[in-house]
């Protein structure tokens, strides 16, 4: 018999499961493949190929390098012919492969028809296990993620001391809220210049003729286990200190603030969860740094990231269609393209996501998903252009997040409310409205900010749906004592701004 192991993109980590099941590594032949029939799925960000392709090519020399042998495919037109003239060339007789974190993907392995075995091994990526979220989720009415996340710091023993948390709270969310305020002096983040194998890459992805989205340079990203670590290092030397108190602002020109930017190299498997919980702890006990920055950075990582991976794989499949407010609008051609759109903040949003496939949470939720939210717009085709746009972006990341956290499509599984907001708070936690030809103000009229009447409208055109939220009660009774000729306008303003573009 022959063992074979098939490494994904997105799980290049030399201690991943496929290559720790138990194999002679002198005997196990190791392929790689780069499908263009893959990625012309959607139009995904040049960047997204770039740092994937590029990843893949150093990380297999790595391994060729540890005394794997290596097949590579570069710019293979599929994946399933590849693997047949490899697993015929070293007459394979098993062919294992960690267990794609993207359900689509895991499809795709079970239906190959090669003359092996295909065994998936269980995936090690994450902190949580799929069978072990399961049990957490078993018999609870819902999945909140507080609940899970508390779980997460015992049964990991994060920033715990005995049975309680480090502090004595478990969540310091409401210290770490602060507005953009005089200035911020955030620090430069940590780039990389593209070395030869970049280069190239880079080359081969401009001149593909299928559609992409953004451009791909000037490029930036680490490309490397070694280049990540050191990413990983700078954030908790010089932006963990302050990363907590405006991890909600936004500033103009201000592409990263006080963020991680770990987030491409995770979901790539170039570092574990693990090790940035571990280093953020670490840092907190050493360097006496402040609880909430602490707390919030790993809330992120061990709560929220291990929420959403166990979320999308425990739900059922007819979760990725929901649409609980049976939106059906397309998305605006602006979100392809920065330029068409003339209120600031969607554009500064939109125009650095085209340059480098990134924006923060915030920009992601109160900007991006509000906007699409309160318009109106088609879960299915928001997530998709997310899954497009976005250089951290796969299947186990936007559906929940898109569909559950960003639109409240699913009616309230995931999250407790709607995250819709008007353009008050916009204004306040960010610089982009007074630079705006709209009046953040200003819910009519010429100079009104759509997010303004879209958010009124949303909550007059959803009105009974939305009492069932709790939360909501204090905000539709604001909506109860608007002039009817106001609302009226509102209304009248919302489907103009649609027609106009439909």
């Amino acid at each position: 018999m022959t063992i074979g192991i098939w490494i994904l993109g997105d799980q290049l980590w030399a201690e991943q499961a496929a290559l720790k099941s138990g194999v002679d590594q002198a005997q196990t032949p190791v392929i790689l493949i780069e499908s263009l029939q893959h990625v012309q799925q959607r139009p995904y960000h040049k960047q997204k190929l770039a740092l994937v392709w590029s990843a893949m090519r150093h990380f297999a020399e790595e391994l060729k390098q540890d005394g794997w042998s290596v097949a590579y495919y570069e710019l293979a037109q599929n994946f399933e012919s590849p693997l047949r003239e490899w697993v015929k060339e070293y007459q394979i007789t098993e062919m294992r492969v960690m267990e794609p974190s993207d359900r689509p993907f895991a499809d795709l392995v079970r239906s190959l028809d090669l003359p092996c075995q295909i065994t998936l091994i269980p995936s090690n990526r994450f902190l949580w296990q799929t069978n072990d979220f399961d049990q957490w989720a078993k018999n609870r009415k819902r999945l909140v993620m507080e609940d899970f996340y508390r779980e997460g710091r015992r049964r990991f023993d994060i920033l715990m001391e005995g049975k309680q948390p480090i502090g004595g709270t478990w969540n310091f969310d409401k210290e770490n809220r602060q507005p953009p305020k005089g200035k911020l002096n955030t620090p430069a983040p940590l780039w990389f210049k593209p070395d030869d194998i970049t280069q190239t890459v880079i080359q081969q992805v401009e001149q593909l003729t299928f559609p992409t989205h953004g451009h791909a340079e000037p490029f930036r990203w680490g490309t490397t286990r070694k280049q990540a670590l050191q990413v990983l290092d700078h954030f908790i030397q010089t932006r963990l200190p302050n990363f907590g108190p405006y991890q909600d602002a936004m500033v103009t020109d201000e592409e990263t603030m006080w963020h991680a930017l770990l987030s491409p190299y995770l979901n790539i498997g170039l570092l574990h969860p693990a090790e940035l919980v571990a280093a953020a702890e670490k840092a907190f006990h050493e360097h006496d740094l402040s609880l909430n920055s602490v707390e919030g950075f790993i809330r992120q990582v061990c709560g929220w990231r291990e929420y959403m991976y166990g979320l999308y794989r425990h739900v059922s499949d007819d979760y990725f269609a929901k649409n609980w407010f049976d939106h059906t609008h397309p998305m605006p051609e602006f979100f392809w393209d920065a330029e068409q759109t003339d209120m600031n903040c969607l554009h500064q949003t939109l125009k650095q996501v085209e340059q480098i496939g990134y924006a923060h949470h915030i920009q992601r939720l109160m900007i991006l998903s509000n906007f699409c939210l309160i318009s109106g717009l088609s879960p299915q085709a928001v997530e998709n252009w997310f899954h497009s746009a976005f250089i951290d972006a796969y299947d186990w990341v936007m559906q929940t997040n898109v569909i559950g956290m960003g639109l409240f499509a699913d009616g309230g599984m995931l999250a407790s409310k709607p995250y819709a907001a008007s353009a008050n708070y916009i204004n306040k936690m960010s610089d982009y409205c007074g630079k705006c030809v709209y009046n953040p103000k200003a819910r009519v009229g010429e100079k009104a900010c759509p997010f303004n009447f879209f958010y009124w409208n949303f909550l007059d055109r959803h009105r009974e749906k939305l009492k069932s939220q709790g939360r909501m009660s204090f905000i539709l009774a604001n909506l109860d004592k608007m002039p009817a000729a106001e609302l009226a306008e509102i209304r009248r303003q919302a489907q103009q701004w649609h027609e106009g573009r439909e």
